[in-house]
């Protein structure tokens, strides 16, 4: 952790694209400890914070295709075989996460590899389920990129906005407390989208029952 703490005091587009990969896949990275503070800084001119985004969901991207691919040929029982061993616990990881996230998948269909991207808890294992399912992978990544990049989105604006009222030294505090706002309202959004979807299709499917 001594690693991911140095990476996180050195933010450049290539440990933004690093730490986002580790954060989609089973490492415990905090996406709001990254994506905010290098908007921060990007608010300063240190760096750009389109970039920023960029580099942060092509990072998520790469992550969560190795979660899929992983997923795609090793099958369920070698995934909680990991996340029953210790190293799965090391990366917080176990086997009732990874069974959240298939639930979750299973009851919102592929539309869930979109929204679960803003989910926590959700968010980093999401693309097991999706592998496990055998998505199509192009749909697949095109719906993680919009998802990421929402988040990330989200996660920069916030950096921005601190950036003009929060001094240097207490970021890290603001962003705890705001994150937390950001979640639940978050995951209101994420309900009503779902909301939303279900039923549009039921709509669909009684159209179609009625011709």
């Amino acid at each position: 952790m001594n690693f991911i703490t140095s990476l996180l005091s050195n933010l450049n587009y290539g440990t933004i694209f690093f730490l986002m990969m580790l954060e989609s896949t089973v490492v415990p990275v905090p996406s709001e400890f990254v994506v905010t503070p290098a908007a921060y800084h990007a608010a300063s001119g240190q760096l750009d914070v389109w970039l920023v985004i960029l580099f942060a969901t092509i990072g998520a991207d790469l992550g969560a295709t190795i979660n899929y691919v992983v997923a795609l040929y090793v099958g369920r029982p070698v995934i909680y075989r990991f996340a029953n061993s210790r190293w799965g616990k090391m990366c917080l990881l176990n086997q009732e996460k990874v069974e959240k996230s298939e639930r979750y998948f299973d009851e919102h269909g592929i539309v869930a590899t979109l929204t679960g991207r803003l989910i926590p808890g959700i968010r980093h294992l999401i693309s097991i389920p999706a592998g496990l399912a055998r998505m199509n992978y192009w749909k697949f990544l095109l719906y993680t990129t919009i998802g990421a990049g929402a988040w990330h989105s989200i996660l920069a604006a916030l950096g921005w906005y601190l950036h003009a009222i929060v001094p240097e030294e207490q970021l890290n505090d603001k962003i705890g407390e705001y994150a937390e706002y950001i979640k639940i309202g978050i995951i209101a959004v994420v309900l009503l989208a779902l909301a939303y979807f279900a039923v549009k299709s039921y709509m669909g499917k009684r159209g179609k029952g009625k011709s």
